[in-house]
């Protein structure tokens, strides 16, 4: 099953590259150590989780993948953004991601925040894209450009790390690091999905049972990679382990513990699976095996 499923999620991240490479191919005046920059991190070899989660949303309504394919390498650019910004002396100070130097120390600070700020500025010119798309009229997909604003900015992703910055000296209860995970990662991955609904004529049921399914499974993937923090191989996570405990960083393991924090992951895991299975006109069996790739990772 494990195999089938790196089958498949690396057939999707490929068509994802392809799409991408031809994006960052379009760039003509763009002076050439931006560029560079910019595809450093992009082409950095990620799991491309989030723009697989919009091909297989689409894919599991029996939607065609075309008109979802632009803003699916969209997501995929604010999220490469993030972790340029995310890797800063001035954030988290990395040194390595996915396994070599992180864009700061190969491009400098100056180049690896401009190539971050292009990144997310091309990302929004990417979703118009989508006009043409089948269910994707202009009124639809202006609503989910602005909920893109949302998940990506100060409502989302960017207040999410705000709030993880300042747990670092104010202590946390369980409920308010779950606020924080849900706006830090699961954000993202719950524009993920929903995009992928959305531009694919989903109903309204539809859409409520994917928006459940990508609010557990994007607690969950948070979770687990506070695990990973700890019990992670660093060859295969790309970055040193043992980082949020050095840093005082608010993460599940240190309110909850290890094997609680494991069985959270398995719960919610379980519940995003019944989402999706239970609702009508779903194709769930990949978005299933997604979730539980989510409990077995180890990066």
């Amino acid at each position: 099953m494990k195999e089938r499923l790196a089958q498949y999620l690396d057939h999707k991240r490929k068509r994802i590259d392809e799409a991408l490479r031809r994006v960052m191919a379009e760039e003509k005046d763009v002076p050439a150590e931006l560029k560079e920059a910019m595809n450093y991190s992009l082409f950095a070899g990620g799991k491309r989780l989030r723009p697989v989660l919009t091909l297989t949303v689409a894919e599991a309504l029996s939607a065609p993948l075309e008109p979802v394919t632009p803003f699916a390498c969209a997501i995929e650019m604010i999220h490469t953004y993030s972790l340029i910004h995310d890797d800063l002396p001035s954030m988290d100070d990395d040194d390595t991601r996915r396994g070599r130097p992180t864009n700061h120390k190969v491009f400098g600070e100056a180049m690896a925040i401009l190539a971050g700020d292009a990144l997310l500025t091309k990302a929004f010119g990417l979703m118009t894209r989508c006009s043409s798309g089948e269910g994707a009229d202009a009124e639809k997909l202006i609503k989910l450009i602005d909920e893109a604003s949302h998940a990506a900015g100060a409502e989302g992703m960017v207040g999410g790390q705000v709030k993880d910055i300042l747990a670092e000296t104010n202590p946390v209860s369980v409920q308010e690091l779950t606020d924080i995970h849900r706006l830090k990662t699961g954000a993202l991955l719950r524009l993920s999905v929903r995009a992928g609904a959305i531009l694919s004529g989903a109903t309204l049921d539809q859409l409520d049972a994917l928006t459940r399914y990508a609010d557990n499974i994007g607690l969950a993937f948070q979770i687990q990679d506070d695990v990973l923090d700890i019990v992670g191989d660093q060859e295969k996570t790309g970055k040193p382990t043992g980082r949020d405990e050095a840093r005082h960083k608010a993460t599940f393991p240190a309110l909850i513990g290890l094997t609680e924090s494991k069985k959270r992951v398995q719960t919610l895991v379980e519940e995003a699976k019944i989402q999706v299975t239970a609702a009508s006109g779903i194709r769930a069996e990949w978005l299933c095996e997604i979730a539980d790739y989510l409990v077995d990772r180890e990066a």
